[in-house]
């Protein structure tokens, strides 16, 4: 395996030697832990806490899979069943039809909703202000800001997918509802403390640390922002700590796997996120098609986040993959990375 390792610390050298590259960490790992390399630059190492952004989306996928097994929910309930309807009025019409009460779990869950992010898809200046100005919204504010901008297409159109973090949003807000609790207690106590997870957490208090987040090469500083896309995007990790959590995300430490033989959603995203499909609130990546020239073999599940974040689970060799290179300018650059080291083991 030293030939294997060489590979990878070469494919890592080739993305942090980018000048907008200023720190990085990369955690490899089989199942049972008797292969494992780590690979740090500019002071990071695996138990350094970073950002994991969209990551934090199996979280909030895995308590839905608890409390679905608790028979607390189900994916096919209608949001309504959660919300108010006057919370929701209006929230997805397309072409003048009213489709927000028909709007199920499963619709969430696996971005067949058609809703659009606020951030990503809002007002032009809605993605620099996110990056530059520090503003938190709370949940109404973000389902006030979605009816704004229309949605895509109709729920169930086809086998259509749609990446946006409103969806995971409302999940976050249901499993609140269920629990009569906050989901930060939530996350606590389904998975981070069965797991025995120190330094994982939402940041709630003044007191928790927050990491800086680099767009280009200016460090910034976000909390309030952090606090804005809890359900989606608002989780703090480390590498050592994620990788624990992946592996029994996919083993079924938690919850019974049998779950994603169940539900054998595998919709592709938007054109941007070529070549990411989206199956039961994780991610999937062929490594057999025209990114690699149909070269690879198998696919990469698990999920990646727009500041640098990635967390895979590859099959075919059974290999975790847990990484970081905190850069917001291009979001494509950790499914990139991973998909090179899924590649470079090639037999």
């Amino acid at each position: 395996m030293e030939i294997q390792k060489q590979k990878f610390q070469k494919i890592f050298g080739n993305v942090t030697k980018k000048k907008n590259i200023h720190e990085s960490i990369l955690l490899v790992e089989n199942s049972n832990g008797d292969v494992s390399y780590s690979l740090g630059y500019g002071g990071k190492n695996v138990d350094t806490p970073f950002f994991i952004a969209s990551i934090t989306k199996l979280f909030t996928t895995t308590c839905i899979f608890i409390l679905r097994e608790q028979g607390k929910l189900s994916l096919d309930d209608e949001i309504t069943r959660y919300l108010k309807k006057d919370t929701l009025r209006n929230l997805h019409v397309y072409k003048g039809r009213e489709y927000s009460n028909r709007l199920t779990l499963s619709n969430l869950l696996f971005h067949t909703s058609g809703l659009r992010d606020v951030i990503e898809e809002g007002s032009n200046k809605s993605k620099k202000r996110a990056i530059y100005k520090d503003v938190q919204i709370d949940f109404n504010e973000t389902i006030i800001k979605t009816k704004e901008i229309k949605p895509h297409f109709a729920p169930d159109m086809g086998k259509r997918a749609h990446y946006a973090n409103i969806n995971f949003e409302i999940l976050g807000k249901i499993i609140e509802i269920v629990t009569n609790s906050t989901l930060e207690d939530v996350y606590r106590q389904l998975i981070f403390d069965p797991l025995g997870l120190k330094n994982t957490y939402l940041p709630k208090d003044e007191d928790d640390f927050i990491p800086y987040i680099y767009y280009k090469d200016t460090a910034f500083y976000r909390p309030k922002l952090l606090k804005s896309i809890r359900a989606s995007g608002g989780c703090v990790s480390t590498a050592r700590e994620l990788m624990v959590f992946i592996k029994v995300f996919f083993k079924g430490k938690l919850f019974n796997n049998t779950v994603f033989h169940e539900l054998k959603v595998n919709n592709r995203l938007q054109a941007s996120m070529l070549p990411i499909h989206y199956a039961a609130g994780y991610m999937r990546v062929p490594l057999n098609g025209l990114a690699t020239l149909f070269m690879g073999k198998g696919e990469l599940i698990g999920h990646s986040g727009s500041t640098g974040s990635l967390a895979f689970y590859y099959p075919e060799k059974d290999m975790f993959f847990i990484g970081d290179v905190n850069q917001m300018e291009n979001p494509a650059t950790p499914v990139r990375l991973v998909m090179r080291l899924a590649m470079s083991m090639k037999s």
